[in-house]
């Protein structure tokens, strides 16, 4: 869980429309992944989002967005796998990619 500077309503909007605001792009995909698709979400506090990864379809990204006592959002995002498990450098890449993604490309783009 990592902190995001903006109210969970912002927060949840940039993850369900992640091309929303075309001159501050964070959703920046590499060759061997796609856009997700919204599978659930329950503004402003859960989005879960279909799998990056071709790959990997069965993969799915929960996020979980909560006040912070403040103006911001405490954001924690959850990957998850179906059975068998990817091996451990898959695995380190995909949590990689993810954390890139969130807490810093998604950062970034709200001043942090």
């Amino acid at each position: 869980m990592r902190g995001q500077p903006p109210p969970p309503a912002v927060v949840f909007e940039a993850l369900t429309e992640p091309d929303r605001d075309p001159a501050r792009p964070w959703l920046r995909l590499l060759d061997d992944e796609q856009s997700p698709q919204i599978l659930h979400a329950e503004h402003p506090r859960l989005v879960v989002w279909s799998s990056l990864w071709p790959r990997r379809p069965d993969a799915q990204v929960r996020f979980d967005l909560v006040p912070d006592g403040s103006e911001g959002t405490q954001l924690r995002w959850t990957l998850l796998l179906a059975e068998p498990l990817p091996d451990p450098s898959l695995l380190g890449h995909l949590r990689k990619r993810l954390n890139e993604l969130i807490n810093a490309n998604l950062r970034y783009t709200f001043g942090q």
